[in-house]
């Protein structure tokens, strides 16, 4: 089965690096017009846009917890494409590790606004549009953390939590209008950002013991999924995550039983 996004429009943000990143190649070359949002490192966006080619990819900065940001940089893509298709949420923090008494609010709620807000003002923009044509998806990248908790990052279990929720809850209003909502949940994925555990050899041991596999995945690994997920070989799938994790939620520690 060939996989095909022709003539579709994209929006990936935080995709100036790792899973974002990926994804957006990945769009691009089953097809897909895509843009590359980013906050920092408009250089890494462009590096990425450049590798896409040459009217097939555009950059647009905007902070995804920043309201009017987020309507101005959907104002670029209509003025640019007329509209979108697709939209995946990926840009996202873990914050700094810290148990829940010891935390400082701010830091906390920063979190929050990033991987929870920052994904609903997206997909309320995209919505607005894609419920009015009558088509559409968004995928919103949240983590294994949706299920499975993580001592030292409430915030971060909490915002992905929250996001399968809020996934479930729009791909139900979504359907009768032809969009669908679907969240990616990646586990141990291979990036710059977790160097420190993969390079280090008793950390990347303790971690796949906690991978049925038995290795990290790549970014590919969830890049693959993505496209899937946004071409009509999905189209009867909604409100659903989908696990890229290579088992980790399947409590590999019981693989010898109780």
């Amino acid at each position: 089965m060939k996989i095909s996004l022709d003539g579709k429009r994209a929006l990936v943000t935080g995709a100036n690096s790792g899973i974002g990143q990926a994804i957006a190649q990945g769009l691009a070359r089953a097809g897909a017009l895509v843009a590359i949002n980013y906050v920092t490192r408009p250089e890494a966006a462009e590096q990425v846009a450049r590798g896409i080619g040459a009217g097939k990819a555009l950059t647009v900065e905007a902070d995804v917890t920043d309201e009017r940001q987020v309507q101005a940089m959907f104002g670029k893509l209509d003025q640019a494409w007329g509209g979108l298709d697709v939209l995946v949420n990926c840009a996202g923090i873990d914050g700094k590790r810290a148990f829940g008494w010891e935390v400082d609010c701010e830091t906390w709620r920063r979190v929050i606004e990033v991987n929870l807000f920052g994904a609903f003002n997206c997909a309320r923009q995209a919505l607005q549009r894609m419920v009015q044509q009558k088509s559409g998806v968004v995928l919103n990248v949240s983590s294994v953390h949706e299920v499975i908790p993580w001592s030292g990052y409430s915030a971060y279990t909490a915002s992905k939590a929250g996001l399968a929720m809020l996934t479930k809850t729009l791909a139900q209003e979504a359907a009768p209008h032809g969009v669908r909502v679907l969240a990616i949940a990646p586990g141990a994925i291979r990036t710059p950002i977790n160097e420190e555990v993969w390079s280090d050899h008793s950390m990347l041991n303790d971690l796949l013991a906690k991978i049925p596999e038995g290795r990290m995945g790549s970014v590919e690994d969830v890049a693959d999924v993505a496209v899937l997920l946004a071409s009509d070989a999905a189209r009867y799938m909604t409100g659903s995550s989908v696990y890229v994790d290579g088992g980790m939620t399947l409590f590999p520690s019981f693989t010898h039983g109780g």
